[in-house]
């Protein structure tokens, strides 16, 4: 159960156990709420937040959060409900003295941008890892994954996906597997392409179980490694790199994609990277800043 402690994993308990008796909720439902609360409690705990203690600032963060890793604006709405009703519960039950969500809004059900990393914040993040002392167990991995994000642009659900295989390194491409199984090849650069085969030659071998398949990153247990895991490791150099504001793997893919187009890229080129079938798509990457559109009308308008 998401490797819970105590008392997450009681309350948890408690309030499956209260779907199923007392709601009559089916066994699918009750698979949702465990998924969604799984994941809430789990931050909780990382975070050192007992449920009891949370106020609405640590829902908020958490929400943020889902949309930061690429979660659809209905699911985290599924969410927030399922937040809504266990803090619900827990007041009833007396088993806390407030409901931190009650004044929780439920997200409006449209688009949401993560932030942009600044080139400069880039840098920092990419180099966390090299920064830790003692150096990390897993420093090639995290290393290769951080530098596989910003270079590629991918989806996390395309990141954990990846295998071996699809790596075109000496051609300095990937082939990546997006959503409805959509096929794209991927530049990648050299900087992200060394890491690669660094983690593929010294540490993977080491990772690598019987249940590893081609899957390029592993976990400890010698798994693909999962999507909560691979937002955990970002953040974790987050912290180290000393960057505030909230970064997840979907940062990247925006950062991406938005380094790329101030930088004088085709829309249509970045499309083709980002594996959007409508142009439209790729459209809410161009949030460039208003200096940066000034000055592009200043130097190319003839009566700029």
């Amino acid at each position: 159960m998401h490797e819970l402690r105590e008392p997450y994993r009681s309350q948890l308990e408690a309030f499956l156990n209260y779907l199923t008796l007392e709601r009559n909720f089916s066994g699918n439902t009750r698979v949702s709420y465990l998924n969604d609360l799984g994941r809430y409690l789990s931050w909780l705990q990382a975070a050192g937040v007992k449920p009891e203690e949370a106020v609405p600032g640590d829902i908020r963060k958490f929400i943020r959060e889902l949309h930061e890793i690429g979660l659809e604006a209905s699911s985290v709405a599924r969410n927030v409900s399922a937040i809504r009703s266990f803090h619900k519960f827990l007041l009833t039950e007396r088993l806390s003295g407030n409901n931190p969500s009650e004044n929780i809004l439920q997200p409006k059900l449209g688009r949401y941008l993560p932030s942009v990393l600044s080139v400069e914040e880039v840098t920092r993040l990419l180099d966390a890892p090299l920064r830790q002392h003692p150096p990390g167990k897993f420093l090639a991995r995290d290393k290769a994954m951080l530098e596989f994000l910003y270079a590629t642009g991918v989806r996390v659900s395309e990141l954990t996906g990846l295998t071996q295989q699809s790596l075109y390194l000496d051609s300095g491409f990937v082939r990546v597997f997006g959503k409805g199984s959509k096929e794209r090849l991927v530049p990648i650069g050299e900087s992200a392409a060394s890491w690669v085969v660094k983690y593929q030659q010294e540490l993977r071998p080491h990772l690598a179980g019987p249940d590893a398949q081609d899957i390029l990153f592993l976990n400890s247990r010698g798994k693909g490694l999962s999507r909560m895991a691979a937002w955990n490791i970002v953040r974790q150099y987050t912290v180290l790199a000393g960057i505030e504001k909230p970064v997840s793997p979907h940062t990247f893919r925006h950062t991406f994609a938005t380094h790329l187009l101030e930088g004088g890229a085709d829309l249509r080129a970045v499309q083709e990277m980002l594996g959007h079938s409508s142009i439209i798509a790729t459209q809410i990457y161009t949030h460039i800043d208003r200096s940066f559109i000034k000055e592009v009308h200043r130097t190319f308008h003839p009566r700029g």
